[in-house]
């Protein structure tokens, strides 16, 4: 039997484990690369969640595995638990034939079962940076005979801190190692690796018309920064929402607002890198079922959602990055339908916003928040909506008989009718319309903005500052600009010294000698905790609350 993926020249066996999942034609990152890394070359794919990247780096791994070695022969590089052990899985899937052995290995877990599956004999390793050096240092892993090293969603990686981590894991394989590099975005750090590390790299780009937004209504609300959460509210009494995706910064910030929404009357739950795997995949069956309305996410904790029916997504936090924005709202309006996509913003980050329309060449429509009386107008016309679809089913039988018995008994229609649309509209209570912040004329922006630039001037010359982020917690740290300390440094020192999440960290003020960095409170006593010991490329570190 033929398949379109014969033509690719991939063994049998893998093309039976395919089709077996259900996949009948490549996508084109798969129909380009396949056949490039059969043959040993280094690649680059720029790709999105959703265009079957894993498969085309999966399969040519297993098509190109040695039966007689016992050696680790692949390694693959991922930024998260949950995304090293999905990419496991989907290996083990595609070489259910091959007798292929997968392991995966990642922090939080324990260290015994993954150093006696490496003493019995690995064909591909899947990890995370943190827990493939600790295996390394522990003379368990050895890379030395490695063919293929992928680095899977290497923007992430780098952003949470691994770039060392990665190479010196890197500098532990062989120089004739293929290397394949996956990215949503090519920063320039991303590119400066790939020329450090790899051999002539055919690369695929993702086309621009692959990120078009044209089926996604886009709308933004300029307010107070500290209004954002009466903002979402306010958008969630009128918008059309069956589900929807919100974006914040960092994981406490999802878990502060997933409570929040639903002490208002929205069932929300948060995604977030912490959870186990399998508490991630109840989580996503609950919003799948519509059991929950809403799910709060980081950028990481949402890398491989892939649900169709998403009606609006949420930029709580506006990225930095034009490219994660088109991501971010690239996951509603799918499968042919439209979706919506608002993000907030404050006064400073309009500028911000206009780097996004000019990667877009897409006009972001300026929009005012509903008012008060739009709110009070909006419920009154849906009360009013439901009581005439009941009232053209006339399925009231029981009801009418209490009315009549009522009026009998003298009461006035008028008043009963009143009482019965306030008793309907008790629930309305529960969600309180949330007051916003008066605008600011232009001169009190000004103002706002200078006294802003002030504050900044003042966390430049090392002022004790607090974090401005609810949850978070100031440090500072005793080396800065003229120590060469970077910001991929801080959060890798942090994150493995600490072990807490690279993702986790917040704000990073690098200045000449010193530095700023904002944690999570709960995770502030295990970082102050290392003080003196945490080591950024020989250099100890001493820090203290700022």
């Amino acid at each position: 039997m033929t398949s379109e993926f014969t033509p690719l020249n991939l063994h049998p066996q893998l093309v039976q484990a395919v089709e077996e999942r259900g996949y009948q034609t490549p996508t084109p990152i798969q129909a380009e690369l396949i056949p490039v890394m059969i043959t040993g070359q280094d690649v680059i794919g720029q790709a999105q969640t959703g265009t079957g990247k894993t498969a085309a780096f999966a399969l040519p791994i297993l098509q190109r595995l040695s039966t007689d070695r016992s050696n680790v022969q692949s390694l693959v590089l991922a930024p998260t638990r949950e995304l090293a052990l999905q990419v496991s899985k989907d290996i083990e899937a595609y070489g259910r034939f091959s007798n292929v052995k997968v392991l995966a290995v990642y922090g939080g877990a324990a260290y015994g079962p993954q150093i006696s599956q490496l003493k019995r004999g690995v064909d591909v390793v899947v990890g995370t940076p943190g827990r493939l050096m600790d295996l390394m240092r522990r003379k368990v892993l050895d890379l030395s005979h490695v063919q293929t090293v992928v680095l899977d969603e290497a923007d992430e990686m780098l952003s949470m801190g691994f770039i060392e981590d990665i190479e010196s894991i890197l500098s532990e394989t062989p120089d004739t190692r293929q290397t394949a590099l996956f990215s949503a975005t090519l920063p320039t750090a991303i590119r400066k690796l790939a020329d450090n590390y790899m051999r002539n790299p055919h690369s695929i780009m993702v086309e621009r018309k692959e990120m078009t937004v044209e089926a996604i209504e886009q709308r933004c609300y300029v307010v107070h920064k500290d209004d954002r959460l009466a903002a979402l509210t306010r958008l969630f009494e009128i918008e059309e929402i069956t589900s929807a995706l919100i974006f914040v910064r960092t994981r406490i910030g999802t878990g502060e607002l997933a409570n929040e929404l639903t002490r208002r009357g929205y069932p929300s739950e948060a995604l977030s890198g912490e959870l186990s795997q399998d508490a991630r995949e109840r989580t996503l069956k609950r919003f799948r079922d519509n059991l929950v309305t809403v799910l709060v996410a980081t950028d990481v904790a949402a890398r491989g959602l892939d649900i169709d029916d998403i009606s609006h997504v949420f930029n709580f936090d506006l990225p930095d990055d034009p490219e994660i924005y088109v991501h971010r709202i690239g996951r509603t309006g799918r499968a042919g339908k439209t979706g919506v996509a608002i993000s907030l913003l404050s006064y400073g980050e309009t500028r911000r916003l206009g780097r996004i329309e000019s990667f877009t060449r897409h006009k972001i429509a300026r929009t005012e928040l509903p008012t008060e009386d739009d709110i009070t107008a909006y419920r009154e016309k849906k009360l009013v909506d439901r009581m005439m679809v009941w009232q053209q089913r006339g399925r009231y039988k029981r009801e009418r008989e209490i009315i009549e018995k009522l009026i009998e008994e003298g009461h006035d229609p008028i008043e009963l009718a009143a009482a019965a649309l306030k008793t309907a509209r008790a629930e309305e209570k529960q969600r309180p319309i949330a007051p916003l912040t008066p605008r600011s004329s232009r001169s009190q922006q000004r103002s706002q903005r200078k006294n802003d630039g002030k504050e900044r001037s003042s966390q430049r010359r090392g002022s004790r500052t607090l974090s401005h982020e609810p949850g978070m917690m100031r440090l500072n740290l005793d080396k800065g600009k003229k120590d060469g300390i970077r910001p991929n440094d801080i959060v890798g020192a942090i994150a493995f010294h600490a072990n807490i999440p690279g993702h986790s960290i917040g704000r990073i003020h690098i200045q000449d000698k010193n530095t700023l960095v904002d944690v999570p409170e709960q995770l502030a006593p295990k970082v102050l905790a290392k003080s003196g010991t945490l080591q950024i490329r020989r250099l100890r570190i001493s820090l203290q609350p700022a």
